[in-house]
């Protein structure tokens, strides 16, 4: 507060700067939640209005829904959402407490028999969703989901009986991976980078790093793609570069890549930015308003690496 009592005036970020094009395009497109985000990374923005924004997507079981990852349509809980949920809770420092515990029970009532989530709990079918997101009855156990959570958890301190078995779960999955695709590895990355025993997880990083290579799973110089496969199933053009696995320099796969292998890659982010102040999504695409509701997150996200590198945005 100001000596008047006023609120103090947001941080207004330079004309034409990649973070003053960005605002414009999140006040222009973005969901009520990616604008209290944006304001709360990039403006002084407070907290508590990130979270009442993040209330609307809550259900009573403790879960997500409503198409808080907006590739999954309808009003139930989804592990896929309620991950997303945990990562702006992480955020804006609000991973624990009662909320996180009611998230817990959620993740203990739909998790499988070996104590993981599935990517897509049998739930989702009768609402849309992605064609490329298959819904089955008994679904298995995904790092996909379950990497994330269970490292966003760990980093927060929050302890809960369904932490133990998942933990395993992760633990199991990424030691024992041999092919892979690029979003498992960031969901691996995202749980290694968190887990508590560092020297295991420094270890199991290492040994990913060095398939992630081999495997050519990442394109290393932005200027040359046709060099770099795309995953099977994944849309054209859909690669996956440095500052995709290392989001900030502390991530255990910096060291996967060198400083001018990180500097192209940063390069190219940057480079990434849109006319109309946006970055783009490279996966596919299958409906008008997913696509609109995705692209606000991405820049957010555009923008938080290229800051958490030390690039200038603004």
């Amino acid at each position: 507060m100001s000596e008047t009592g006023a609120s103090p005036l947001p941080a207004t970020p330079p004309a034409r700067s990649p973070l003053f094009r960005a605002e414009q395009f999140v006040w222009l497109t973005a969901r009520v939640l990616e604008q209290r985000l944006f304001a709360h990374h990039f403006l002084n923005g407070g907290a508590d209005p990130v979270e009442t924004a993040l209330d609307a997507y809550r259900n009573e079981d403790g879960g997500y829904g409503h198409a808080l990852e907006p590739d999954l349509r309808g009003p139930v809980s989804q592990p896929l959402h309620t991950g997303h949920a945990l990562r702006v809770l992480d955020a804006i420092g609000r991973c624990g407490g009662q909320r996180v515990e009611r998230v817990c029970r959620y993740l203990t009532a739909v998790s499988t028999a070996d104590g993981a989530l599935p990517a897509i709990h049998p739930s989702q079918r009768g609402y849309p969703a992605a064609p490329f997101i298959p819904i089955v009855d008994d679904p298995p156990s995904e790092l996909l989901s379950t990497g994330p959570v269970v490292g966003l958890l760990h980093r927060n301190e929050v302890w809960h009986a369904w932490l133990f078995r998942a933990t395993d779960f992760c633990w199991q999955a990424v030691e024992s991976m041999e092919k892979s695709h690029p979003y498992e590895v960031e969901a691996a990355v995202a749980f290694l980078d968190s887990a508590p025993d560092r020297p295991r997880a420094e270890a199991a990083a290492d040994r990913l790093g060095r398939r992630v290579r081999e495997h050519r799973l990442v394109a290393l110089d932005p200027s040359d793609l046709a060099a770099y496969p795309v995953a099977p199933g994944y849309a054209p053009g859909e690669h996956h570069f440095p500052h995709d696995y290392a989001k900030t320099p502390s991530s255990l796969a910096r060291a996967w890549f060198t400083d001018t292998e990180m500097t192209r890659s940063l390069d190219f982010l940057t480079d990434a930015q849109q006319k109309d102040g946006g970055w783009p999504i490279r996966w596919r695409q299958w409906a008008p308003g997913t696509a609109l509701e995705a692209r606000p997150m991405v820049t957010i996200e555009a923008l938080r690496t290229l800051r958490a590198h030390g690039r200038t945005i603004g």
